[in-house]
């Protein structure tokens, strides 16, 4: 399975961006990380294919994760954007027995 993640930018603080990752084949759950200069990379949200949903504190009210089960695809509607939010994001899929990596997305929030 290959991801194909789209969407990043440069924003200001306030703002809105959507990512997209879409996989080539089946999947059970996707979702996204992301990884802040000189920090781990941590769980941002994730989403089953029966509609079950896991959203970080740090972003619950301003993120929200949703899929396209048909398309195999995964989208995270980020709004209110803070500086703290740049980092590179990272699509994750399973698929039940193994766990896929996207290339990283860059989203740069500015002050």
């Amino acid at each position: 399975v290959q991801l194909q993640a789209s969407g990043g930018g440069l924003v200001q603080a306030g703002e809105s961006l959507r990512l997209s990752c879409a996989a080539s084949g089946s999947i059970f759950s996707m979702g996204w990380y992301r990884q802040a200069p000189g920090k781990q990379r941590e769980l941002v949200a994730t989403s089953t294919n029966g509609g079950y949903t896991n959203v970080a504190d740090s972003v619950k009210g301003r993120f929200t994760i949703s899929r396209d089960n048909a398309r195999n695809t995964a989208y995270l509607q980020m709004n209110s954007l803070k500086p703290e939010d740049t980092a590179v994001y990272y699509c994750k899929a399973n698929d039940g027995r193994y766990a896929y990596w996207g290339r990283g997305t860059l989203v740069t929030v500015s002050s």
